[in-house]
């Protein structure tokens, strides 16, 4: 397919405190509850403050109960478990049907695409990530690295490689001779948010792409999403699926298998929540927006740890107050790989601020909690996640008591307990295996997952990688009670470490 032609714009200042950068400040202002909180509604106190008596309840049972029921926390979480995974099934069944292939919405036209790729200290991966977006079959209009204060050599590879003239801090450079298409934006060290939304005001497309500098997009993923963006005039969000790499360690090889499984549950799900119109999850490493929506809303917020997470739940708020009828989707299309932690001091520190991030995130965003104001969102998606917030809490508990059960030798609570558990195994196995076919079928990659290593992560996941899971959200939860907004830098184990795949 031919590539869309080159936008040649004027060299643009654009420094942190300009009009521009301003302007989204303003927007964000209106549209944030983070900066004018909202009064909370009754029930949304009582579901956050439910789910936390709730396990001082059944926790305080183990020590006045005989039996399974002294397991009281345990059996909690796996029944909450095991009824959002019959969810997610019975909402992604639709994944067995055909493809429709809808048409372009009539009139609507063929979008314009954008990519951003914001990059701190990046150099080593830069270059596989940009050869992956020159070879698309749909080539980008736009693609600009958002250069977020680099010291590593970034600088001189994009001026010897790229061809690129150093536009000097807060500017954007004129484009490559070698490649029309890309430009360097060059910014004092402020953080992703902040590099993004730069970017954001150089990018002159209908839909902006953002792109991880460690992430490698597959032939067709941006023509899978400029598709999507003209079929649907309400998609002001989408999501693409990305398959995690870590280093070829041994301890690399465990966190990609177990992250692996993971990721193609996760994606399900986000189909699943995406079938009930309550979708709040994309992947900043790889996502896409509807550029107006985004300014609209003002952009992306530097004082969140999960940015990405934080401007969904603001254009969903946005689009519900205004009555706009936006949409956040997943396009199983649009596929891409990405480095993911093969440590468990880089998988720790991840998931800390995943978890810190996503209390920030209902924290703030909790006056749409239990209200029918935002439909599914508010009275199904929202209440879910309050649980959430204190799931690893539960899974925690459930496990030391069933250690302290076993070394004090109390069996007639172990016995049934184990029965209990390995019903819940059988459950994951069934769950896993429809999972991985469901997966297959969508996005068409049969070769980044097997059935009997799906199987074997069921398995052993729930004593392993899941209490790693659940250790991550608990030190998130000490992160966000400190009040901390820095995370660390993560270590490279697979793209950056191996170089391009």
């Amino acid at each position: 397919m031919p590539s869309d032609p080159p936008l040649i714009l004027p060299l643009t200042p654009l420094s942190p405190g300009n009009v521009l950068d301003n302007s989204l400040e303003q927007a964000r202002a209106k549209t944030s509850p983070r900066i004018v909180p909202p009064p909370t509604p009754v029930a949304s106190i009582a579901i956050h403050l439910g789910v936390i008596v709730l396990w001082f309840v059944l926790f305080a049972r183990a020590f006045f109960l005989q039996g399974v029921v002294a397991w009281s926390t345990g059996i909690a979480y796996v029944v909450y478990d095991t009824l959002l995974l019959l969810f997610v099934a019975w909402n992604a069944r639709v994944l067995m049907r055909p493809p429709s292939g809808a048409p372009v919405a009539s009139g609507s036209g063929t979008p314009t695409l954008g990519v951003i790729v914001a990059a701190y200290d990046e150099a080593g991966v830069l270059p596989a990530t940009l050869d992956a977006l020159f070879a698309q079959t749909r080539v980008p209009r736009q693609i600009v690295i958002a250069d977020d204060g680099s010291t590593d050599g970034t600088a001189e590879l994009l001026t010897r490689r790229f061809g690129l003239a150093d536009p000097g801090e807060g500017q954007l450079s004129a484009p490559s001779p070698r490649h029309p298409n890309l430009r360097w934006l060059r910014l004092p060290h402020g953080g992703k948010a902040r590099a993004l939304n730069a970017a954001l005001l150089a990018v002159r497309t209908d839909a902006v792409m953002t792109v991880d500098a460690d992430t490698l997009l597959e032939p067709d993923a941006c023509a899978a999403m400029i598709d999507s963006f003209g079929r649907e005039p309400a998609l002001v969000a989408a999501a693409g699926l990305l398959t995690p790499v870590c280093g070829r360690s041994l301890s690399g090889r465990f966190f990609e298998w177990f992250q692996t499984y993971e990721y193609i549950r996760n994606f399900i799900s986000r189909f699943a929540w995406m079938r009930a119109d309550s979708l709040l999850l994309v992947s900043g490493a790889f996502a896409c927006f509807r550029r107006d929506a985004v300014l609209a809303v003002g952009g992306f917020d530097p004082d969140c740890l999960v940015e990405d997470y934080e401007l969904i739940h603001r254009l969903r708020r946005h689009s519900a107050l205004e009555r706009l009828g936006w949409d956040v989707r997943v396009i199983g299309a649009a596929r891409a790989r990405t480095d993911a932690p093969g440590t468990l001091k880089s998988f720790l520190r991840q998931r800390r601020r995943w978890f810190a991030g996503f209390l920030q995130t209902q924290y703030w965003y909790r006056d749409m909690t239990g209200n029918r104001r935002y439909g599914t969102l508010g009275l199904l998606m929202l209440p879910v996640k309050a649980f959430d917030t204190v799931q690893p809490i539960y899974g925690l508990t459930a496990f030391g008591l069933l250690l302290g059960f076993l070394f004090g030798g109390r069996f007639t609570i172990v016995v049934p307990v184990l029965g209990v558990i390995v019903g819940k195994i059988v459950v994951d196995l069934a769950f896993h295996l429809w999972s991985v076919h469901l997966y297959r079928r969508w996005s068409g990659d049969r070769t980044s997952s097997s059935f009997g290593m799906a199987l074997l992560a069921a398995v052993f996941e729930p004593f392993s990688f899941q209490l790693m899971r659940h250790g991550g959200a608990a030190l998130g939860w000490l992160h966000f009670l400190l009040g901390r907004r820095k995370w660390g830098t993560q270590q490279r184990t697979g793209l950056g470490a191996t170089g391009p795949i």
